[in-house]
């Protein structure tokens, strides 16, 4: 699209066509009128409309999501029949119409213009051989319309119990596209706008790029974008959110002040079909005399009460030109508006549903026509853009977590859950578990029990369509509703039986496939639980950019989110080098609540695993054997799906059980990282626990191939305690990514929280151990502060110690400049390196100290105690001070002549910013850590790919 110079900001129309899915193998069913109205109505008039603009050379852009359900209709033969005879009992009524009124020269031209419309429609549609989704795909290649579509069957999310399901709802919905249109869509309409926390993880992991939700989504969004809804964010796993305006929704929508009320347009509830005779209609309504809509309407809205006058068509065309104008005219003030108040290019996002233009607001159609001719040729403030056009032009956005919302009655979930229709979500609920479990049960089904599997999962999909609750609460074809929901989930609980009970009728089974021609070629396997998901099993080795060397498997106890320690941000800094490097990594860790059992993070497989009585263990070293059991046993899974693995890398003792069964079951070599020890810890062994821990870290060094060890220390620490000869040993310290460290978003923190401007930070960032040495900065600090009063000591972090640590800080009379923030994230931990005169890491034992490089990386200057891997980091008045081990009055010394030296401070950052990437960068430590693995005997490989 041209851009013209004026231009100021953009404007996003987006139509939205679903239709629950209706197919009855009996005549005459009152609800498949719906897609014929729609289709009339609606679909072929939007086309036409499209059709002559692109004749006309109007350059518009209109963004359209066209549902699965609606999609399946739209290519079924069986109601494509149907609607032909639909058709050709339209163009006789109104034949008939014609004769009737031919005394009546008003309601006679009306009778003509049907007449001529249906005439039109059919012969289009004949031209086309009665299939519409071809025009929908020639007008997206012509770069006019944006395609999208939604969820198979347009499910509520939020009401959703399992993640299964909603992956389910998406992998379909999206597949049946595909498969009609011949490409992925890029964007998706959420149903119902009903976004819940999580659902961008799953579209993401299905590569969806954006999706749309409601306005109040994104204005109470965390943290609040300051863009408000004039441009999207992007949510933490990076799919972008465009949310609806409400200024110029309202302008359509509202039942009080949008332009479908107005006057002069054609009133919906005036139809031939209830007005006339029941003996002149009866052939052309339902053949039990049930009264319908026949779409002949010969009156306009005319006012608020029941007295209607003669359609207008002349008058109702200037009105569809007036409004064009004015919804022109009102996004060009509000877009100068927005422009000039927030400095960008804002984007308004003006969604409706497609079904508004032209079923309910007959001259919708005529409106949007008249719109785009306005907006191309008659104003240069704004242009028309789809969302994949804008994020081009716009990719750096907000990142901002939206919340639960839906655009229903008042912004939340009321619409399909409440005291009309709560009552179907214990049985839809139900029914996805009992899903999970026959997948789960059933893995390497036979044809018959696939052929089960599917159509039961189509049932349920069916069942779970937010139309069904949407009818109970408004009312409307409740009876029909109900009806649908309670024979899917009969249908569904039959066949559950009938599998777990091997009793399956094959002939019923074959009758219910072709009752239900939908979503052809799906397989049960979408279905599985998310920690089996064949996503998590499928190799990269055909998709990625470069050669695949090896298939590694590293086991962590703990990894992004749940970070305990150093070791989780260690595991996912490496493990992601060594995919940009042309590995593939799985990593095997332990579920973390909210979190997806399977993701693929930043190219890095990552299976959470629950243990086995995951919450049902109070003692952890239980916890722990049940965690090690379940790797094995999802190992054992990944096996059976043909999944094999090169090499198995442990980290730390807690995965110690698993990864020695890996090594002697499966034939894989293995090799460990040893982050700390036992010993270290606590100076020496003194409980039975401690000796347990201990003797799992002594099988894991005696099983390994190759030990890796983070620090030259810890290295002599190894082959101390655990007899290690030591050319088993490899030093491989820990790295830092200096990207990881820069501040996103600043506006989010302010320095008043932490302390007063005159005042100094000291930063202590760690686990609140007793190894890490926070006491010992409390106990130095009356004697600093009588000399230096200016500091103030911001303590970071959580543990065992912080209640006691807070207690002592009250009892030495410094409560006052201590702030113990408690958790922190990422980013404020990079704030607060950036606001802090220094940090300080005092700690008794430090294997490694990635905290202190990460300090150095972010240019503050630090102060370290002379053990372990500190001491190796950090060069004495070269690149930091370094002060004794335990000892609080070196502590004391070198605090307060940091503080007397700001000069000299920030030399020492300057230096050692200057040394990380030479000696620490990431890529170095991985192609170290790939010469480890290329020592390995990997002629041990039991099963391959």
């Amino acid at each position: 699209m041209a851009l013209p110079q004026e231009e100021v900001g953009y404007l996003a129309i987006v139509l939205h066509a679903h239709l629950p899915y209706v197919r009855h193998e009996e005549k005459d069913c009152l609800e498949e009128r719906w897609l014929y109205e729609a289709l009339t109505e609606t679909y072929i008039p939007l086309l036409q409309t499209f059709e002559k603009l692109v004749e006309d050379k109007v350059d518009f852009r209109i963004t359209f999501s066209l549902s699965p359900t609606l999609l399946s209709m739209l290519e079924d033969r069986f109601l494509l029949e149907r609607y032909r005879h639909h058709l050709d009992q339209l163009i006789e009524l109104s034949k008939k119409e014609i004769a009737r009124t031919r005394r009546d020269a008003a309601n006679n031209r009306l009778a003509i213009m049907y007449f001529k419309t249906f005439l039109g429609i059919k012969e289009y549609m004949e031209q086309h051989d009665y299939l519409v989704v071809p025009r929908f795909k020639q007008l997206s290649e012509k770069g006019l319309l944006e395609l999208m579509t939604t969820a198979a069957t347009h499910g509520f999310m939020p009401a959703m119990e399992t993640a299964e399901s909603i992956y389910a709802q998406w992998e379909i919905g999206l597949a049946t596209f595909e498969r009609y249109l011949g490409f992925r869509p890029k964007g998706v309409w959420v149903p119902e706008c009903g976004y819940t926390p999580g659902l961008d993880r799953i579209l993401k992991q299905l590569g969806v790029d954006y999706f749309f939700c409601d306005s109040h989504s994104l204005e109470h969004a965390s943290p609040k974008p300051k863009n408000g809804v004039f441009s999207p964010i992007k949510t933490g796993y990076g799919v972008y959110a465009f949310a609806r305006d409400q200024e110029s929704s309202s302008q359509v929508w509202s039942s009080f002040t949008g332009y479908p009320g107005d006057y002069d347009y054609r009133e919906y509830y005036r139809d031939i079909g209830f007005d006339l005779p029941l003996s002149y209609i009866l052939p052309y309504i339902h053949a039990k005399g049930i009264r319908v809509n026949t779409g002949l309407k010969y009156y306009r809205i005319t006012g608020k009460s029941d007295q209607k006058e003669l359609y207008q068509p002349k008058w109702a065309d200037q009105k569809a030109a007036i409004h064009a104008g004015n919804f022109m005219y009102n996004r060009e003030n509000q877009i100068r508006h927005q422009s000039s108040t927030l400095g960008i290019k804002p984007l308004v996002v003006a969604p409706y549903d497609a079904e508004l233009f032209g079923h309910w607001w007959y001259e919708g159609p005529q409106f949007l026509n008249y719109l785009c001719r306005k907006i191309c040729f008659d104003q240069k403030t704004f242009l028309m853009i789809t969302p994949s056009e804008y994020i081009a032009l716009y990719p750096e956005q907000e990142v901002a977590q939206p919340p639960l919302s839906t655009w229903g009655r008042n912004g939340y979930c009321e619409v399909w859950v409440g005291p009309n229709n709560a009552w179907i979500y214990r049985h839809l609920h139900k029914a996805e578990k009992k899903m999970v479990e026959l997948v789960s049960r059933i893995t390497q089904p036979n044809e018959w029990e696939e052929k089960a599997l599917v159509i039961a999962l189509k049932q349920l999909l069916l069942a779970q369509s937010s139309d069904w609750p949407f009818m109970m609460d408004n009312q409307t074809m409740t009876e029909y509703a109900v009806r649908r929901v309670n024979e899917h989930l009969g249908l569904f609980n039959q066949i559950y039986e009938g599998l777990l009970g091997h009793n399956l009728d094959l002939d019923w089974l074959q009758q219910l496939e072709l009752r239900w021609p939908i979503f052809d070629g799906i397989r049960s396997s979408v279905y599985l639980p998310e920690e089996m998901h064949r996503v998590a099993i499928a190799s990269s080795r055909e998709c990625t950019d470069q050669p695949v060397h090896r298939r590694i498997l590293m086991l962590a106890w703990e990894y992004p989110p749940k970070i305990v320690g150093g070791l989780a941000r260690a595991v996912y800094d490496l493990s992601r080098e060594l995919v940009n490097q042309g590995e593939e990594v799985h990593v095997f860790t332990s579920y973390v609540e909210h979190s997806p059992r399977y993701e693929n993070m930043e190219g890095v497989h990552v299976h959470r695993i629950s243990s086995f009585h995951e919450g049902g263990q109070e003692n952890f070293m239980d916890w722990v054997f049940e965690l090690n059991l379940s790797m094995v046993a999802h190992l054992e899974y990944c096996h059976r799906q043909g999944l094999a693995f090169d090499v198995v890398h442990a980290h730390d003792w807690l995965v110690s059980a698993a990864a020695r069964e890996m090594k002697n079951r499966f034939g894989l070599p293995l090799m460990a990282t040893i982050h700390a020890t036992e010993f270290g810890r606590n100076q020496g062994i003194f409980t039975d626990l401690q000796k347990q821990i201990h003797g799992e870290e002594w099988k894991l060094t005696y099983e390994a191939e190759t030990v890796i060890a983070c620090s030259q220390y810890m290295a002599g620490e190894m082959i101390r305690l655990f007899d290690l000869p030591s050319e088993k040993v490899v030093v491989i310290p820990n790295g830092v990514d200096e990207k990881q460290l820069k501040i996103k978003n600043s506006s989010t923190f302010s320095r008043d929280r932490y302390a007063f401007p005159e005042e100094k930070i000291i930063f202590f960032v760690g686990r609140l151990v007793r190894e890490k040495g926070a006491g010992l900065l409390i106990e130095a600090a009356n004697d600093i502060l009588n000399c230096c009063p200016e500091a103030k000591f911001v303590v970071a972090g959580k543990g065992p110690m912080k209640k006691d640590l807070e207690k002592l800080a009250l009892d030495m009379g410094v409560a006052h400049k201590f702030l113990f923030t408690g958790f922190i994230d990422d980013e404020e931990r990079n704030y607060l390196f950036s606001q802090s005169y220094l940090a300080v890491f005092p700690s008794i034992y430090e294997p490694f100290g990635i905290v202190a490089l990460e300090a150095m990386a972010a240019g503050t200057p630090v102060i370290v105690s002379d053990t372990g891997g500190m001491d190796e980091i950090v060069q004495h008045q070269v690149t930091g001070l370094k002060v004794y081990a335990g000892m609080v009055s070196s502590l004391r010394d070198q605090l307060i002549y940091a503080l007397n030296n700001k000069d000299r401070l920030q030399e020492l950052a300057t230096e050692a910013k200057s040394i990380i990437d030479k000696r620490y960068s990431w890529r170095d430590l991985a192609i170290s850590t790939r010469s480890v693995y290329d020592s390995l005997n990997l002629e041990k490989t039991v099963f391959r790919t």
